[in-house]
């Protein structure tokens, strides 16, 4: 949960694109899982070898393996293990160090939360400091090397400086340019207040040597910050809880302010469509080649705890208008960390919230968010109950999935296509060439999987492009989940995809795990 600048090493250890692959549980080099969460990447001195390494702190829940072998259920505690840390010489080939910080450790005043952490290289005591969500507190804690173990220094309250005694969500950002570390954190209750303060030594002890409100609004937590250009963007989420947010922003010329627009964040363009590719905010990593710089979204799926996909992290490459960032939501691309360039991979899917899991709540939902729409799509109803927030016939947009069909199907929820009535629907999403990523010409394989009642005049996958449409017939009951595929072209760098019913009363169609991916 922090900026890290990734720098050059050797030519041959970048030779070849790096493939950041989202929407998958990651492992280690020699194929561990990685168990990285709530965490963040800094860049240390190896002491042995004097190698420049990215090491990447997080922690490891004891649910997140229960839910990487069975995705079907989602985990109702999240119970702390230890924090991991991961090295790389590059962002994909991680070893693992250790358990840096210990259940032993963390314990010793009782056992309490542990959340949100980062770490930072206090040069005064030539000791690294993790400073981590402990209970009510902070606690920090130090080491002789980034790769640990990290030993109980001092738990802080933060009362005197906030208000309150914990911070709601915290990260280390270090500015590379000055190399200073700041605690990044919310205010402990209802988190409507973020601050920055600097990382230094007081008394001797590694401690926060200042504190400097920089927000006060709507309340937001998975609080961040990177630099790019000689500006300080501050970032965060809605409060969710574990799910999926958009992703929020201010801008300054300072690390401590003034952030603008003023105690007002602005959703970064790009992220709406599937809540930051179905995230929070985690950290940023700065990737500085020969060409260009390209800074790293990196999010936190807390699809653990919260049943929403895949994978608990998700990558994503921001590109600027100026000042103005822009989230490029992929499922896969592919990262040059000599020039710093990065493209689109052959096999990225073009979809947004293809598994309709960005929703929190069923939908329409009077619960914040209060919405009438599933987030990416489009529902036109021609025939039938509308959509209300107030109304006991308005039709549900999503499903709750059951744990047997999540064995099938990626996620708590689907697409629900019924209503109590005779009804004609149409769920669609365009899909076009963005600023920044290019829809290409030409063939793609559009899938799906459905489950559907009798009872349907009409049933059917579709895709318009260039005046032409192709459409898949969904013929008879299909009981059981199914998968279907069709090829379909794409023309002028945009496509209209969907799913088009005419059903009788109570009929319904559910479907998931939608994806348009390039044909080779």
């Amino acid at each position: 949960m922090l900026f890290a600048m990734l720098f050059l090493f050797t030519e041959n250890a970048f030779a070849q694109n790096i493939n950041i692959k989202n929407d998958s549980f990651w492992n280690t080099q020699d194929g561990q899982p990685v168990n990285s969460q709530g965490g963040g990447i800094f860049k240390f001195e190896d002491p042995k070898t004097g190698i420049k390494k990215y090491y990447w702190y997080g922690v490891h829940y004891a649910e997140a393996d229960l839910y990487r072998n069975d995705p079907s259920v989602t985990q109702p505690n999240a119970t702390f293990e230890s924090v991991t840390c991961y090295s790389a010489t590059d962002l994909i080939n991680w070893k693992k160090e250790g358990n840096v910080l210990t259940k032993a450790e963390t314990n010793k005043s009782g056992k309490t939360w542990v959340g949100r952490l980062g770490v930072a290289y206090v040069k005064e005591l030539n000791k690294y400091a993790m400073f981590v969500q402990h209970g009510n507190q902070v606690l920090i804690t130090v080491s002789d090397s980034p790769a640990g173990p990290f030993a109980w220094h001092q738990r802080i309250n933060m009362e005197p400086m906030i208000g309150t005694s914990n911070t709601g969500d915290q990260t280390v950002f270090t500015d590379e340019d000055t190399g200073k570390s700041y605690l990044v954190y919310s205010y402990g209750r209802g988190r409507n207040k973020i601050y920055v303060s600097e990382i230094g030594v007081k008394a001797g002890k590694v401690d926060l040597l200042d504190c400097k409100q920089i927000f006060q609004g709507e309340s937001r937590e998975g609080n961040c910050m990177f630099k790019y250009q000689g500006k300080y963007y501050m970032y965060a989420s809605n409060i969710y809880g574990w799910d999926g947010s958009l992703a929020y922003y201010l801008v300054a010329d300072d690390v401590r302010g003034p952030f603008l627009p003023t105690n007002k964040m602005l959703v970064t363009n790009g992220s709406e469509a599937d809540y930051a590719h179905i995230s929070q905010t985690g950290f940023f990593v700065n990737v500085k080649g020969t060409e260009t710089e390209t800074v790293i979204y990196c999010g936190d799926r807390w699809s653990d705890f919260a049943g929403n996909g895949l994978g608990y992290n998700q990558w994503c490459p921001l590109s600027f208008n100026g000042s103005t960032p822009y989230f490029n939501s992929l499922h896969s691309w592919n990262l040059n960390a000599i020039t710093g360039k990065w493209t689109v991979a052959a096999n990225n899917n073009y979809v947004k919230n293809g598994s309709f899991e960005a929703d929190r709540k069923r939908i329409p939902s009077v619960i914040k968010p209060v919405q009438t729409t599933l987030t990416g799509w489009e529902t036109k109803i021609t025939k039938g109950n509308q959509v209300s927030l107030d109304s006991t016939s308005s039709p549900d947009l999503n499903h709750f999935n059951t744990i047997l069909e999540r064995k099938i199907v990626v996620g708590e929820k689907s697409l629900n296509i019924s209503d109590q009535i005779a009804f004609e629907r149409k769920v669609s999403q365009v899909i076009s060439s963005s600023p920044y990523v290019k829809l290409p010409d030409g063939n793609y394989t559009f899938t799906a999987k459905i489950k559907n009642s009798k009872g349907f005049k009409v049933l059917a996958m579709y895709a318009l492009s260039g005046n032409k449409q192709a459409k898949y017939p969904i013929t008879g009951e299909n009981k059981e989940w199914k998968t279907i595929s069709t090829k379909i072209t794409v023309k002028g760098g945009k496509v209209e995809i969907g799913f088009i019913a005419s059903g009788e009363a109570n009929a319904f169609c559910l479907v998931d795990d939608v994806s348009l991916v390039k044909m080779k």
